[in-house]
């Protein structure tokens, strides 16, 4: 099985706290596969940990992409040698047409100016961006056409991973639909995708190949559908129950806590 994505005891945090305990997850090529996990879990961690987040230490662990430690290495040479996120919030930039930017950053991965303006072209039909090039990055778009402008680019940009966080988030019914559509579409054997995930609304637009339940810094369980099924019915507290996993108390418990353990209310 070739690995576009290995994970390895990955341990780390910010100076004052460890967050990440140990943390093993794989993403063959070709594959999506979503985390799941209430605040708290560490879920963002990983995200900012995984792309080189400065302020985040990893004190021990590896992540390989493709087989190429990323431990140590900046944003820009993670993202060169084929890591790609899609933020949960993406940025409105004024004054830069969508079409210039994302020519600029395919040519800066090493496109050709005549590829680079291939793809554009053929992605942004797929995708339904075409009537978005010529208009500032993000201005005045829904937030599912954000969402949308967020996997065009990586489209257009064929990472090696596609990290997509919480790329559901905020949205109503038919733009969840709409977008998982496209990650679907997106699926390439030469990519391996892990989606970040709160809520299971767009896993039924969608067939990941894996679901990963994180809690308390580590992937805790994995399964097919019908974990996610397990999870819809009980919440995160049936999987610490049928994993013997110790809750946390209310004393530790942060608030923002309290709003996640059953994750599928829509």
């Amino acid at each position: 099985m070739n690995l576009a994505l290995k994970v390895s005891g990955l341990v780390a945090g910010i100076p004052s706290k460890q967050i990440l305990n140990g943390l093993d997850i794989e993403v063959p090529f070709g594959e999506v596969h979503a985390i799941m996990g209430p605040n708290g879990s560490g879920k963002s961690t990983l995200c900012h940990v995984l792309t080189g987040n400065p302020a985040y230490e990893v004190t021990a662990g590896s992540v390989l992409l493709d087989g190429t430690e990323l431990i140590g290495r900046p944003v820009d040479e993670r993202a060169r040698l084929g890591l790609l996120q899609s933020f949960q919030y993406p940025t409105e930039v004024p004054g830069v047409r969508l079409r210039e930017f994302v020519f600029e950053v395919a040519v800066a991965h090493g496109l050709s100016p005549e590829e680079a303006e291939e793809r554009i072209e053929r992605e942004a039909a797929r995708f339904g961006m075409d009537r978005f090039l010529d208009r500032s990055v993000n201005e005045d778009l829904s937030g599912g056409e954000k969402k949308r402008s967020e996997i065009f680019q990586m489209a257009v940009l064929r990472p090696k991973v596609a990290l997509l966080d919480e790329i559901d988030s905020g949205l109503d019914i038919d733009a969840v639909r709409q977008v998982a559509e496209a990650v679907e579409e997106m699926r390439s054997p030469e990519m391996g995708t892990l989606m970040i995930t709160h809520y299971s609304r767009i896993l039924r637009y969608m067939t990941p190949d894996r679901i990963h339940v994180m809690i308390d810094g580590r992937i805790v369980d994995s399964g097919s559908r019908e974990l996610a099924d397990e999870l819809e019915a009980g919440g995160y507290e049936a999987v610490r129950q049928r994993l013997g996993l110790v809750k946390q108390t209310t004393a530790e418990k942060r608030p923002s806590d309290f709003f996640t353990e059953t994750p599928f209310d829509v």
